[in-house]
């Protein structure tokens, strides 16, 4: 079986060349945009909706953040902590963020396909580095964390975006070489493989999840046959359920996940789940008002980070997780509309690591929603854009910023090379 680029029309991000006259082939492409030959473009315009769209969530998020953290202070374990202390990280993560995506913005795409693979090695020194005892902090018993005195970095973060580049690059030079599929395909399962297993000793197994739905989303995207995708899906899927199977804890949670309300759950595993779904069903239409949560007053743990969500859906009811849903809906299918058109631009790196955002936006968020509202077993993951957490609320920014960059180099392409 050979390794090539099928042309499958009926998948939207996949590497097919556009047909004359669609709407995303009409402007003339005067030049292929390589690492080798690409010119800087300057940055004139960008997606303003997708900017504002990304604004307003990461607006809603600070609102949720100070509402579902104000209260932490009457427990004793946050005693220490003034009423805004998490608000005041919150903003300063934001900050960080903001500067880092300003500076990304201005960097060509085809720097970042050169550097690809050495960013990756880094995220992987970075990745063996939290795991050194003087090295890592360890929060709830898990190594995960590098203290930076500002902020505790998460190299786990670093790690989605380093996939989704490297990825993207591997698939552009094993495309162009038409290798055996297993030849091609290969060393970026061991690389996966490398970084399951790095996550899996802090351990991390939602960070993974993540991870290998990024790098196999580039893969399907990048061409590689259905029925392959599928094998390698298969395998991946058995992976994971041998990890459970093999490991009580995680094991415990699947169960407390399939019966939360029983006795022998509701107080222990099962316990952030019933209080997560206790908050929702409060929250009716329209909630109970900004700031009038009840579950937040320490009895829904990890309020402000991993079960926001739930904080928005009682305090502003249905609407507000529907509007929150579409919003994440719309900023997804976008990114992929941006990765799409650098594609038929030959611009194929660049299109494909735009998608492997995407991937890992609308994967995470889908993840989050999903242990928030019942439908998945409970994992540590973040909501994108909204959740406290510095280093994730950093990446997701910087990624965005990619994205923006990639968007920008299309419109400059299109309008005839000038930029």
């Amino acid at each position: 079986m050979k390794f090539a680029l099928p042309s499958l029309a009926w998948w939207p991000g996949r590497c097919a060349r556009p047909q004359r006259g669609r709407a995303d082939a009409q402007l003339p492409v005067r030049e292929h945009v390589s690492v080798a030959g690409a010119r800087p473009v300057a940055l004139r315009s960008f997606d303003q909706p997708l900017a504002a769209v990304a604004a307003a969530l990461v607006a809603l998020g600070v609102v949720m953040v100070y509402s579902a953290s104000v209260a932490l202070p009457d427990n004793p374990k946050f005693a220490n902590y003034a009423s805004g202390f998490f608000l005041v990280r919150h903003l300063l993560s934001l900050a960080i963020g903001f500067v880092a995506a300003l500076v990304v913005l201005q960097v060509p795409i085809a720097l970042w396909e050169k550097h690809a693979a050495r960013l990756f090695v880094v995220t992987l020194a970075l990745l063996v580095l939290v795991l050194v005892p003087a090295v890592g902090k360890v929060v709830n018993n898990s190594r995960r964390w590098i203290p930076l005195g500002f902020m505790n970095f998460q190299p786990s973060e670093l790690a989605k975006l380093a996939i989704a580049m490297y990825a993207a690059s591997y698939m552009v030079r094993k495309m162009d070489a038409r290798e055996n599929f297993f030849r091609a395909v290969w060393p970026m399962a061991f690389a996966v493989g490398v970084v399951g297993l790095l996550l899996l000793r802090q351990p991390d197994m939602g960070a993974f999840i993540v991870i290998a739905a990024i790098a196999m989303g580039i893969l399907f995207l990048g061409g590689v046959n259905a029925r392959m995708f599928f094998l390698i899906a298969a395998v991946l899927l058995v992976a994971f359920g041998t990890i459970i199977a093999f490991d009580e804890l995680r094991r415990e949670r699947i169960l407390a996940y399939l019966d939360p309300w029983n006795p022998k759950y509701a107080q222990g595993k099962g316990y952030q789940l019933t209080h997560s779904l206790i908050a929702l069903g409060r929250g009716g239409w329209f909630g109970q008002g900004l700031g009038d949560s009840v579950e937040k007053l320490h009895y829904l743990p990890e309020a402000h980070t991993d079960f926001l969500l739930a904080v928005i859906g009682e305090e502003l009811g249905f609407a507000g997780v529907a509007a929150v849903i579409v919003l994440f809906f719309w900023l997804t299918r976008r990114i992929f509309v941006i990765g799409r058109q650098a594609i038929a631009l030959d611009r194929v790196y660049a299109g494909l690591m735009a998608q492997g955002v995407g991937v890992w936006f609308g994967g995470q968020t889908f993840i989050n929603m999903g242990v928030n509202l019942g439908v998945l077993p409970t994992k540590g993951l973040t909501l994108p854009l909204m959740s406290y957490g510095g280093s994730a609320i950093l990446m997701n920014l910087v990624a965005l910023a990619m994205v923006l960059r990639v968007d920008s180099e299309n419109r400059a392409l299109m309008r005839g090379g000038r930029a």
